[in-house]
C-alpha cells in the first residue's frame, strides 16, 4: 500500500475531500480488473471476493446508524433530527429495498441472489454469517475462514474504522471511500458475456440499482451528512480525508487480489477445477 502523503494544507468541507481523491478515485476507475473479467468463471471469481465488501459495508452503514440515531429504551429525541433523518432514509434503502421481482431485499440479498443465480461460490460468505450470528467476534470468525488473507485484511480495516467510535471518520468511509465507481465498461462486458441475460440479469439489476439510488439520493445524503459531522472543525476534516484515501487504496488492493485470483485459476486446466475446493 502507498504511504498517505502528509496534507499539505487543512480540508474545510467535502469538496476539498473530493478534489484530493480524484486522482484515487481515477485509479480505481481504470484498474485492470475491469479488462480481466472476460467470462462468467472470472465473474464468479470476482463475486466470491466482492461480496464480503458488500456484506462489511452494511456493517458501517448500521454503526453510523447506531451512533446518529436513538436506539435506546426508552426513547428520547435526537440531537440532531437532520442527521438521524439523513441515516435513515440511508438505511431504509440499503436495508429494505425492492428486488427486480418486487420483493423487499437489502442490497446484501440482492447480490447474493446474483451469485446464486451465477453460480458463485457462497459457502465463506454464508460460514461467516453463520458465526457471527452464534456469537463469534470478527477477528476469531475471520480466522476459520479459507478466504485469501488480502479479503481478510480488508475486512480488519474496515471494521478497525468502525472500531475508532469515530462518526466523522465512519461517515467518511461510507460517504468517500466505499464509493463502488462502477464503470460502464463494467455492464458492457456483462453484456457481452451474457447477451440474452440468463447468467447476469440480478447483477446488472443490483449494479443498476446501486448507480441509481448512489446518485440521486445517497450520494448527496451522505454528503449534507459528512458536513453536519464535521462542521468547521478542520482537524475532523482532516481525519475524514486521510480515511477516505486509506478506504480506496483498501479497494484497490481487493481488485489485486480478484485480479491475481482469476489469473491463477485461468492457469489451471479446466478438467483439474473439479478437483479443487
Amino acid at each position: 500500500m502507498h504511504p498517505i502523503k502528509k496534507l499539505d494544507k487543512h480540508t474545510t468541507s467535502y469538496i476539498d475531500i473530493d478534489s484530493e481523491l480524484s486522482v484515487y478515485k481515477e485509479n480505481l476507475n481504470s484498474h485492470k480488473v475491469y479488462q480481466t473479467l472476460k467470462s462468467i468463471n472470472d465473474v464468479q471469481t470476482f463475486m466470491e471476493v466482492h461480496v464480503f465488501a458488500v456484506w462489511d459495508f452494511m456493517s458501517i452503514l448500521k454503526s453510523l446508524q447506531i451512533q446518529l440515531t436513538n436506539i435506546t429504551i426508552p426513547w428520547t429525541p435526537n440531537d440532531s433530527p437532520l442527521i438521524a433523518r439523513f441515516i435513515n432514509e440511508i438505511v431504509y434503502g440499503e436495508e429494505s429495498d425492492i428486488n427486480e421481482l418486487g420483493e423487499p431485499k437489502s442490497h446484501f440479498e440482492m447480490y447474493l441472489d446474483a451469485m446464486e443465480q451465477i453460480g458463485a461460490d457462497r459457502k465463506h460468505i454464508y460460514r461467516l454469517l453463520d458465526m457471527i450470528q452464534n456469537g463469534k467476534n470478527i477477528d476469531h470468525t475471520l480466522s476459520e475462514i479459507n478466504i485469501d488473507e488480502r479479503v481478510k485484511n480488508f475486512v480488519q480495516f474496515t471494521f478497525s474504522i468502525i472500531n475508532s467510535k469515530k462518526s466523522h471518520s465512519i461517515g467518511s468511509a461510507f460517504t468517500f471511500g466505499r464509493e463502488d465507481i462502477i464503470p460502464d465498461m463494467f455492464i458492457k462486458m456483462l453484456d457481452e458475456i451474457d447477451p440474452k441475460a440468463i447468467h447476469f440479469n440480478k447483477l446488472k439489476y443490483y449494479l443498476k440499482r446501486h448507480i441509481e439510488i448512489d446518485g440521486d439520493l445517497h450520494g448527496p445524503l451522505a454528503l449534507q451528512m459528512m458536513d453536519e459531522l464535521c462542521g468547521k472543525d478542520i482537524k475532523k476534516w482532516d481525519e475524514a480525508l486521510i480515511v477516505a484515501k486509506e478506504c480506496i487504496q483498501h479497494r484497490i488492493e481487493l481488485w489485486d487480489t480478484i485480479v491475481d485470483l482469476i489469473n491463477q485459476k485461468n492457469m489451471i486446466p479446466q478438467n483439474n477445477l473439479a478437483l479443487m475446493d
